[in-house]
Protein backbone atom coordinates (compact mmCIF):
# COMPACT_ATOMS: atom_id res chain seq x y z
CA UNK A 1 0.00 0.00 0.00
CA UNK A 2 1.30 3.63 -1.10
CA UNK A 3 2.08 6.05 1.79
CA UNK A 4 0.92 9.84 1.50
CA UNK A 5 2.88 12.31 0.32
CA UNK A 6 3.90 14.51 3.15
CA UNK A 7 3.29 18.14 3.09
CA UNK A 8 6.09 20.60 3.29
CA UNK A 9 6.83 22.68 6.36
CA UNK A 10 5.78 25.88 6.00
CA UNK A 11 8.25 28.66 6.35
CA UNK A 12 7.53 30.95 9.10
CA UNK A 13 8.10 34.32 8.27
CA UNK A 14 9.20 36.97 11.54
CA UNK A 15 8.60 40.58 10.25
CA UNK A 16 9.87 43.48 12.74
CA UNK A 17 7.11 46.32 12.63
CA UNK A 18 8.77 48.12 14.98
CA UNK A 19 12.04 48.95 12.31
CA UNK A 20 11.70 51.99 10.07
CA UNK A 21 12.00 50.36 6.41
CA UNK A 22 15.21 51.07 4.47
CA UNK A 23 14.82 52.57 0.59
CA UNK A 24 17.16 51.45 -1.85
CA UNK A 25 20.02 53.23 -2.31
CA UNK A 26 19.34 54.83 -6.25
CA UNK A 27 22.54 56.18 -8.32
CA UNK A 28 21.09 58.82 -10.76
CA UNK A 29 22.89 59.31 -13.39
CA UNK A 30 22.62 63.31 -13.66
CA UNK A 31 21.55 65.37 -10.89
CA UNK A 32 19.64 68.66 -11.18
CA UNK A 33 22.97 70.45 -11.42
CA UNK A 34 23.77 68.62 -14.81
CA UNK A 35 20.68 69.35 -16.36
CA UNK A 36 21.36 73.54 -15.22
CA UNK A 37 24.82 73.02 -17.30
CA UNK A 38 23.10 71.46 -19.96
CA UNK A 39 19.89 74.08 -20.73
CA UNK A 40 22.94 76.84 -20.55
CA UNK A 41 25.09 75.30 -23.05
CA UNK A 42 21.67 74.85 -25.63
CA UNK A 43 21.21 78.35 -24.95
CA UNK A 44 24.86 79.08 -26.09
CA UNK A 45 24.28 76.60 -29.10
CA UNK A 46 21.29 78.60 -29.95
CA UNK A 47 22.76 81.99 -29.68
CA UNK A 48 25.31 80.88 -31.90
CA UNK A 49 22.72 79.37 -34.21
CA UNK A 50 21.41 82.94 -34.49
CA UNK A 51 24.15 84.79 -35.01
CA UNK A 52 25.38 82.50 -38.07
CA UNK A 53 22.00 82.89 -39.23
CA UNK A 54 23.01 86.90 -39.67
CA UNK A 55 21.00 89.60 -41.78
CA UNK A 56 19.47 89.46 -45.21
CA UNK A 57 20.80 91.87 -48.36
CA UNK A 58 18.23 94.87 -49.28
CA UNK A 59 17.62 93.28 -52.71
CA UNK A 60 17.66 89.99 -53.06
CA UNK A 61 19.13 90.49 -56.88
CA UNK A 62 22.42 91.81 -55.78
CA UNK A 63 24.91 89.77 -53.99
CA UNK A 64 27.02 91.69 -51.10
CA UNK A 65 29.43 89.82 -49.99
CA UNK A 66 30.34 91.80 -46.61
CA UNK A 67 26.72 90.64 -45.26
CA UNK A 68 26.95 87.28 -46.30
CA UNK A 69 30.99 86.51 -45.48
CA UNK A 70 30.87 89.08 -42.25
CA UNK A 71 32.95 88.49 -38.95
CA UNK A 72 30.12 87.63 -36.91
CA UNK A 73 28.87 84.92 -39.87
CA UNK A 74 32.00 83.41 -40.30
CA UNK A 75 34.43 83.61 -36.63
CA UNK A 76 32.18 84.67 -34.27
CA UNK A 77 29.09 82.50 -34.28
CA UNK A 78 31.25 79.06 -34.49
CA UNK A 79 33.47 80.11 -31.80
CA UNK A 80 29.83 80.73 -29.38
CA UNK A 81 28.70 77.13 -30.62
CA UNK A 82 31.62 75.62 -30.14
CA UNK A 83 31.71 77.46 -26.43
CA UNK A 84 27.76 75.73 -26.29
CA UNK A 85 29.33 72.19 -26.84
CA UNK A 86 31.79 72.73 -24.04
CA UNK A 87 29.87 73.22 -21.65
CA UNK A 88 27.81 70.56 -22.78
CA UNK A 89 30.58 68.21 -22.44
CA UNK A 90 31.22 69.59 -19.24
CA UNK A 91 27.87 68.81 -18.11
CA UNK A 92 28.01 65.29 -18.79
CA UNK A 93 31.04 64.43 -17.06
CA UNK A 94 30.40 66.96 -14.19
CA UNK A 95 30.14 64.51 -10.73
CA UNK A 96 27.39 65.15 -8.54
CA UNK A 97 28.34 66.48 -4.87
CA UNK A 98 28.72 64.54 -2.68
CA UNK A 99 26.35 64.78 0.80
CA UNK A 100 27.87 63.90 4.65
CA UNK A 101 25.16 62.47 6.39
Amino acid sequence: MAQPLKQPAKPTVTTNTTAPKKLPAINVLFTKDNYLWMGIGAVIIALGMFLMSGGKNQDANIHDPNVVYSTTRITIAPIVILLGFAVEIFAIFKKPKTVAI
